[in-house]
């Protein structure tokens, strides 16, 4: 009696033993099933991975004995199949671990994209001094007369772009950007007090919209709306010079399609000329700028205009720094050709003309001043570009010149003219010698606004640059690490321009002076 109550307690004790292993499994079975499904559900990468992991699942459970609560056989089954399939699904569960923490990166990074641009570097005069410079350092800068940058610079700048993209079941796309900038001359590690951070874009697009699908001019168009700038401005890098800056807070549309050949991009922008109120009156005067850009054959030609409005820039009290009342509109208006060869060879060529009045005779920050009086003029002509000179040798020429008159004071005349050449070498695949060769003339007569003085002269400025890059390619290929000595000179009527400005100088005046850095660059 008391041998058989044994046999039955322990088959009691087996069939609940197995049963416990069974009910164990089952949850890990149903744990893991739980898991695939929701990483199906967290990123559509992962996919192909959970329909592998659930069809070798499923194979584990046509290919093992159902577990019975009976004595023996539950126990054979238990021990022989046990080790086996805690071992297939301890594999299961630590891939598909792995795979879940993926996706969950890439559902975090998916339409997220990070550019930005940087240099940082030292500027050394011969006397071991900290060096002035800059692309603006001339009197013709005091209006826009950029010189070469290269072994020119003395600041940290950086701007970083950050950008989140997301799609809608109907196929509409949103891109979300934020541009944060900082540049200061300090060649500490913390320039807090000085830093001069801001946030220079925020704005959203949406583009693919589906609501215009079907409809020509404007299936393939942008909408946009926020702070930022225009998406079309371009630059000659070489002079740190953007050949036209649009800027502002507005919205506007890109590419409607008015024919195979013709796209037009439409926007309003705002900008702050400051508050001037005084006496109980409201003087917080902002511009708005209307703007056209159409673009013909492909891009080639470019025709931009805008219309520039400041109602109260010219309210009572309100004058300029030379005491004059300012405009309170303007038209500045830009012709521009894009090629994508030089000449017929190999590399682009841009050339530009743009014209302004009032308003728009500062024709390169189209907006941007409020000091210009209704009678302002301006003409500016660009031409720039690049191609190979020989094997290994490529050359970026360009020309920027100005005539204005009538700017801040009635009479006054800038001219201005900039000839700049960059050269590089290939020396390897990571490094090559960079030159350039920069002269710019200028006659100003400012009469005497912001105490600046009439001169009449030239400065030249020739600079050597070992320089290590990623890869060596065309001119405009970053990152890179260089060193490199400048010798400039200048005519000696442009020391006393101003005595606000590096010219005229005890360690910075006419007779040549040699200056030496070493300076990164780059933007992704």
């Amino acid at each position: 009696m008391q041998k058989a109550s044994r046999w039955l307690l322990a088959g009691v004790l087996s069939t609940s033993a197995a049963t416990s292993q069974a009910a164990t499994l089952e949850e890990r079975m149903a744990a893991f099933e739980a898991r695939a499904s929701a990483a199906e559900k967290r990123a559509a990468a992962a996919e192909q991975q959970t329909q592998a992991l659930a069809r070798e699942l499923q194979q584990i459970k046509l290919t093992t004995p159902a577990l019975q609560p009976a004595a023996s056989t539950a126990s054979t089954a238990s021990q022989a199949t046990n080790p086996v399939l805690d071992t297939r699904l301890a594999k299961l569960e630590a891939r598909q671990e792995s795979m879940e923490k993926q996706a969950s990166t890439s559902n975090l990074t998916d339409g997220f994209s990070f550019n930005g641009y940087a240099r940082s570097g030292l500027l050394i005069d011969e006397g071991l001094g900290g060096g002035r410079g800059g692309p603006y350092t001339t009197p013709a800068g005091s209006v826009g007369g950029a010189v070469g940058r290269l072994g020119n610079e003395d600041d940290t700048y950086m701007r970083i772009d950050l950008s989140k993209e997301i799609y809608a079941q109907n196929g509409t796309r949103s891109k979300f950007t934020v541009s944060i900038a900082d540049g200061v001359e300090s060649s500490n590690d913390w320039t807090a007090d000085e830093s001069k951070l801001n946030v220079r874009q925020v704005f959203t697009a949406l583009d693919h919209v589906a609501a215009f699908k079907g409809n020509p001019v404007f299936e393939n168009a942008t909408l946009w709306a926020g702070k930022r700038f225009d998406r079309d401005n371009f630059d000659i890098h070489w002079l740190d010079s953007d050949v036209v800056y649009l800027a502002g807070t507005g919205g506007g549309i890109y590419d409607m399609q008015m024919n195979k050949n013709w796209r037009s991009n439409y926007s309003l922008i705002g900008r702050s000329y400051g508050d001037f109120s005084q006496g109980g009156i409201n003087a917080d005067v902002a511009s708005y700028i209307l703007t056209s850009n159409q673009f013909f054959d492909d891009g080639q030609w470019q025709w931009m205009f805008n219309d520039i409005g400041a109602k109260k820039n010219d309210f009572g009290t309100r004058t300029n720094k030379a005491g004059l009342t300012p405009a309170n509109s303007g038209l500045h208006t830009m012709l521009a050709n894009h090629q994508k060869n030089f000449f017929g060879r190999e590399g682009f060529f841009k050339t530009a003309l743009l014209y302004g009045q009032g308003l728009g005779a500062e024709v390169k920050n189209v907006g941007s001043d409020g000091e210009l009086i209704e009678d302002a003029r301006a003409l500016r002509l660009a031409l720039y570009g690049e191609t190979p000179l020989a094997p290994d040798w490529r050359i970026g020429p360009s020309l920027l010149a100005e005539q204005s008159k009538d700017r801040y004071v009635k009479g006054d005349d800038y001219r201005w003219l900039t000839l700049n050449v960059r050269l590089a070498n290939k020396i390897n695949s990571n490094f090559e010698m960079a030159y350039e060769m920069s002269w710019q003339t200028m006659n100003l007569d400012p009469k005497g606004y912001l105490q600046r003085n009439a001169v009449d002269g030239n400065f030249w400025k020739f600079t050597v640059a070992p320089t290590f890059k990623l890869d060596v390619g065309d001119l405009l290929t970053r990152p890179e690490l260089r060193v490199f000595a400048s010798f400039m000179n200048w005519s000696s009527d442009l020391d006393r321009f101003s005595t606000t400005d590096s010219f005229g100088m005890t360690d910075f005046h006419a007779g040549g002076v040699w200056q030496y850095g070493i300076q990164m660059e780059t933007w992704f």
